[in-house]
């Protein structure tokens, strides 16, 4: 399995040949759009997308659905009812699912996953309950939270299977924090976290050497991925 950080909680995962991106925002983000061209961008890290993952409703994560899915005629949009809903709308092919059964697809099942946090659309509509999702494969699993604060449920996903990594926010305001997440990591035995949601804005502005050793601390791997990075797992 192959995890690209992209930019804010934007990855893509590569999953027996298939491409999931994950609640992409690239054309809308300040912070990226000062670091690269957005066009030769997506040219060179975003060449192929199956799947399309979306944990909530707010622009930061959903901005550039439709430009993906113009891109990728075959994209299928995996979310919750009101979402794919919304997009279904839009001539965009969606699969709808809601916190209940694991679901399965090519690259293997799905299971939406409980978030406390918010969801909807710039334009007001509501964007139904915010999650996140637990992916399960022959070569290991992993737990997308979405957007979330620090929540009891988060022990429930480890009774399910062994985690090989965590994909967690820490810019803490909207989100856990470090020392939330660190908390998260320990709900969910996992030992390695990919930090997100972070430092693409003011209000989430985080010391990475910090975040880094209060994570050592506590026998946890936070890895930080420069933009366009990949880990292996």
């Amino acid at each position: 399995m192959k995890i690209t950080y992209l930019t804010h909680s934007t990855c893509i995962l590569k999953i027996h040949e298939k491409y999931l991106l994950i609640d992409p925002f690239l054309s809308k983000n300040s912070f990226f759009n000062k670091k690269f061209l957005f066009n030769d961008y997506i040219n060179k890290y975003i060449k192929k997308i199956d799947y399309i993952l979306l944990t909530h409703a707010h622009y930061d994560h959903v901005c550039d659905v439709e430009l993906f899915s113009r891109k990728f005629n075959n994209v299928l949009i995996i979310s919750n009812y009101e979402i794919s809903n919304f997009f279904e709308k839009k001539g965009i092919k969606t699969c709808a699912i809601n916190y209940g059964s694991f679901v399965s697809f090519s690259f293997g099942k799905l299971k939406y996953i409980w978030a406390a946090h918010s969801s909807i659309f710039n334009n007001g509509i509501y964007g139904g309950n915010p999650g996140g999702f637990l992916i399960h494969t022959d070569e290991g699993n992993i737990y997308i939270s979405g957007d979330t604060s620090l929540i009891y449920e988060m022990k429930l996903v480890p009774i399910f299977g062994k985690l090989k990594l965590s994909i967690l926010p820490i810019g803490g305001r909207f989100t856990m924090d470090i020392e939330e997440a660190i908390i998260a990591s320990e709900f969910l035995q996992c030992e390695k976290i990919l930090g997100v949601h972070y430092n693409t804005f003011e209000a989430i502005k985080i010391d990475k050497e910090k975040a880094i050793k209060s994570f050592y601390d506590k026998n946890k791997n936070l890895i930080l991925l420069d933009m366009g990075k990949s880990l292996y797992i």
